[in-house]
């Protein structure tokens, strides 16, 4: 991958085709979030793969109705576990730094994924209990986005 090209060129796609993403590669760009940089290398970050047409539509209306969330083939929700942060970095690691260190992961997917020929968008706009409610995040997992990918 060509790093400078792939931040040059990569861009936000809310339009997807009907063709499946192989578990091979989900499993690679999950694997690029997972190599990110996290603070005391904690790695705070929970990653939940929906492929059900069911659960995508939930996902979108939580998404406040962006439609396009439920078209993506895949999405990924990204937690953070905030508490893992917290217990190292007390505080700043619950509210910063879980935060900071998922947000470079989900940049990394949305990299990877982009390398691989797949359009990504990274979605914050959304409602963090519906999400959550969703995919069974806790009480101390904070909803940071959904990767609708295809």
């Amino acid at each position: 991958m060509d790093v400078l090209r792939a931040i040059g060129e990569r861009r936000s796609i809310r339009s997807f085709l009907d063709k499946d993403i192989t578990e091979s590669d989900i499993r690679k760009i999950v694997e690029c979030g997972a190599l990110a940089p996290s603070a005391g290398n904690l790695q705070p970050w929970e990653f939940v793969v929906v492929r059900d047409p069911g659960r995508r539509g939930a996902l979108a209306e939580a998404a406040y109705g962006q439609d396009f969330i439920a078209e993506a083939p895949v999405v990924i929700v990204v937690l953070a576990n905030q508490a893992r942060s917290a217990t190292v970095y007390g505080r700043r690691g619950s509210e910063l730094y879980s935060i900071q260190d998922t947000a470079a992961a989900i940049q990394n997917m949305l990299l990877a994924a982009w390398d691989m020929g797949l359009g990504s968008c990274w979605v914050g706009a959304l409602d963090e209990g519906a999400v959550a409610g969703c995919v069974g995040g806790g009480p101390r997992m904070k909803t940071v986005a959904v990767l609708p990918m295809g």
